[in-house]
């Protein structure tokens, strides 16, 4: 009884195998959505809508952008957690989504198990720009300022626990300054009031800021990787900067729900690192101050892990509380 229970569930496997790579083979025969957790117009939403119009070309099908906002991201990304494990629906990740787990420890799905990451796409470092009217040229210079008058300087955010307000507090900790955080519903909010002078600095994505900076509505004092970056080689990395611990970076990845097949995974991998590393993609993505990654789905899932260790880290350190 046991070897035909055996040869049962060998054949078995052997049959889910084999329908499994076959599913994969004729993937994709409809339309691919893509969920974005955010509004049309930020960076996460570009880099999904440059990819995925890159990708439905390889792939043969149409992507559909479907921007699910509110609940800093919790609607979106619920949405895929209980999407079909097909590989019809995904899910643009970023910094944010690492940092939900430690702010939110009671999220109606596991941030780690809910989903399988097909890619990091590309990568940017933040910047921290100050409103020029202040009497400050460089970061040595702000951080002077800031001791000078402790709890007097402050800086944004586009709201609480997102990455302007990680990246905030971990300036904070790696210049070992006092700064007041002040709050907005979202980063256009933010950076109007800064460049009206009524906050005095904000960490953001670099892609965020690029344009402003390049008008001269805003400073920028350092971006926060360990070289200069090519679109700004007058300003200092952190490494330079003598702020190690201010190296980090935005990034934007590709999952979808937990269960979908590993060749469809791979498959997208493939489409995925196919389109954005062609000459046409790589140009795009450098307009948008961005670089490519495209890394394995193992190394994806690493990075993520890393990264939600990581900001938990600082959520706890920072004492940061969910709205």
């Amino acid at each position: 009884m046991n070897i035909v229970r055996i040869l049962s569930a060998a054949a078995a496997a052997v049959t889910f195998a084999a329908t499994t790579n076959a599913f994969a083979q004729s993937f994709p025969v409809r339309p691919i959505t893509i969920v974005v957790p955010y509004a049309v117009g930020g960076t996460t939403d570009i880099v999904a809508r440059l990819a995925t119009n890159q990708v439905a070309n390889g792939l043969g099908q149409p992507f559909v952008v479907d921007n699910k906002v509110g609940g800093g991201g919790l609607i979106g990304w619920g949405a895929v957690a209980r999407a079909a494990p097909d590989g019809y629906t995904l899910l643009t990740t970023e910094m944010s989504f690492t940092i939900a787990p430690g702010l939110l420890p009671k999220m109606p799905f596991d941030a780690q198990k809910g989903f399988t990451h097909i890619i990091t796409a590309a990568s940017a470092p933040h910047v921290l720009v100050v409103n020029p009217g202040l009497p400050v040229k460089t970061v040595q210079d702000f951080i002077g300022l800031a001791k000078a008058k402790p709890g007097t300087m402050n800086y944004g955010s586009g709201g609480n626990g997102t990455n302007t307000h990680l990246g905030g507090e971990l300036f904070k900790s790696a210049a070992g300054i006092d700064l007041t955080h002040i709050p907005y519903k979202g980063a256009g909010a933010v950076l109007t009031d800064l460049m009206a002078g009524q906050v005095q600095a904000l960490v953001t994505s670099l892609p965020t800021a690029l344009p402003h900076i390049k008008s001269g509505k805003l400073r920028a004092l350092v971006v926060t990787s360990e070289a200069r970056s090519p679109l700004l080689p007058d300003v200092p990395s952190a490494k330079e900067a003598s702020l190690p611990r201010f190296v980090m970076d935005f990034w934007v990845g590709f999952a979808a729900p937990a269960g979908t097949p590993q060749p469809v995974i791979d498959k997208l991998n493939q489409a995925f690192s196919s389109a954005l590393n062609s000459e046409d993609g790589k140009r795009r993505l450098a307009e948008q101050g961005l670089t490519p990654v495209l890394n394995t789905p193992a190394q994806a899932s690493l990075l993520a892990a890393s990264e939600m260790k990581r900001w938990a880290a600082v959520v706890k350190s920072a004492n940061i509380k969910s709205e």
